[in-house]
């Protein structure tokens, strides 16, 4: 590996697209066109720091494809935010969408600061300037591009977002469909927060059931007593782990920038959770043992580990000591292509996070068309579900002559909420894109989930723009 040579997020990604379309009959320049980012917005803006002096800030907005719009994307805060990060982050996005049938086009965005280093007046600041440059070069709107929370943001910063729009187009009917992720205040969904957690742990699900290939890895099917170690308890790896857990898993490791927790007996996340949010660390938590050097608990042994922080993580110079049978990447990019290829031919299942990770954009399409059609899921039929059900239950204690529980009724007769549409919808999502995908890779006889979800997207995008006639 040269260590001179920067590392770079989206030539990875193209990397993974040629390697499917080398399996695939596709005119170069359509996979060319694919590949290629169609917007890429860079600006600079000023923000006034406390002691009175102005700091120049570097915001960024990719859109990846318009073959379908509006395209869809996060904003991301950091200081690691560069051009070249943000249009990586927009391929996959493309690649997601497309494997999960959703219909958006992939996008980015993100401003180089440390949120943790600025005021909430700082960041109200920042977040209203930045979509203030989006809506003054359309690279904004609920027909056009619609971003969501991510790393470093979150429902706060989307209601910012679609307050300042609404400001700037109040005649926009739809204007609260500029932005997704938002509170549930300002016309978000329920079961948004949860989602990206929620869509890897039904991803994970879905895998260890296959028995073929658990065989094939030494392993039972099904969740139960399974050893996991999870880097990353931002909301992602928090909820990830936590539905796991709840499934009989057994969370054995959770790594975080600051040091980690190891504990073979198991790890209760909720508490955990509840002490790293009163101490900003795990140090000094009771229970288990505290790793401070905590990039080596990915050496760790366990069943299945699931990178949930940030990219680039799982490279040459460690995958070949990964002893996890099954990685899932839970965040964007923690497997470089070079690592991949060790852990397959380890023999390790690699889950990629185009796939898994991919609850978050699959709520936010439920939030979208909730913005649009203005009116919440199963507003209109819960009554009358509930009224049908209770009729049902009547009838069969006239017929039987037994009588259920009044907790029985209750359970048995409610209509479906909001957050069960939106749960029933993902777990429908998760579940049928995990099935294509390993169909796709068992029917081509390839070791690489990630090569079978790429060949999947590129044949769903393709057909766009062969529908269209622009390629032969």
């Amino acid at each position: 590996m040269d260590n001179n040579k920067e590392y770079s997020l989206f030539d990875d990604v193209c990397k993974f697209v040629d390697e499917a379309a080398g399996q695939m009959d596709l005119h170069p320049g359509l996979v060319d066109q694919i590949k290629a980012c169609n917007s890429v917005y860079k600006f600079t803006f000023p923000i006034r720091t406390e002691d009175g002096s102005y700091r120049v800030l570097n915001g960024f907005r990719v859109q990846h494809s318009h073959h379908k719009l509006p395209v869809k994307g996060g904003i991301r805060y950091s200081e690691h935010v560069n051009e070249d990060e943000v249009k990586g982050l927009a391929a996959l996005m493309t690649y997601k969408c497309a494997l999960l049938e959703v219909p958006f086009g992939g996008a980015k965005g993100g401003v180089e600061i440390d949120p943790i280093k600025c005021t909430v007046d700082q960041l109200e600041k920042i977040t209203r300037r930045y979509t203030s440059e989006l809506i003054s070069k359309k690279f904004i709107g609920p027909a056009l591009d619609v971003p969501a929370p991510d790393y470093g943001t979150g429902a706060r910063e989307m209601a910012w977002i679609v307050d300042t729009y609404r400001a700037f187009h109040p005649e926009t009917i739809n204007a609260n469909g500029c932005v997704t992720g938002k509170p549930l205040s300002q016309h978000g969904i329920e079961g948004r927060t949860e989602a990206t957690g929620q869509g890897v742990f039904l991803g994970i699900r879905e895998a260890v059931s296959v028995e073929k290939d658990m065989s094939e890895l030494g392993l039972t099917t099904g969740l139960k007593d399974k050893r996991i170690i999870v880097q990353g308890l931002g909301n992602v790896g928090y909820y990830s782990a936590l539905y796991l857990s709840q499934a009989g898993a057994k969370v054995i490791g959770v790594a975080e920038y600051n040091g980690g927790i190891f504990d073979e007996d198991g790890i209760d996340i909720e508490l955990l959770k509840a002490y790293q949010i009163e101490h900003r660390t795990f140090k000094g938590y009771g229970k288990g043992t505290f790793v401070e050097n905590s990039i080596e608990m990915l050496t760790y042994d366990c069943d299945i580990l699931v990178p949930a922080a940030l990219e680039n993580q799982i490279t040459e110079d460690n995958a070949a000591d990964i002893k996890a049978k099954i990685v899932g990447e839970a965040a964007n990019g923690p497997v470089t292509q070079a690592a991949e290829k060790i852990l397959l031919d380890r023999g390790i299942m690699v889950i990629p996070d185009m796939y898994l990770n991919a609850g978050g954009v699959t709520v936010s399409y439920f939030e979208w068309l909730k913005n649009l059609s203005r009116v919440s899921f199963g507003k209109l039929e819960k009554r009358y579900d509930m009224e049908k059900y209770k009729m049902l239950l009547d009838s069969i204690e006239n017929a039987t002559g037994d009588k259920f529980s009044q907790e029985q009724r209750d359970v048995i007769a409610q209509g479906a909420s909001e957050r069960d549409l939106v749960q029933s919808g993902l777990e429908e999502k998760m579940v049928k894109a995990y099935h294509d995908m390993n169909d796709m890779r068992h029917k081509k006889g390839i070791k690489s989930l990630r090569t079978a979800a790429f060949m999947l997207a590129l044949e769903r995008i393709s057909l766009s723009y062969l529908e269209l006639g622009i390629f032969p």
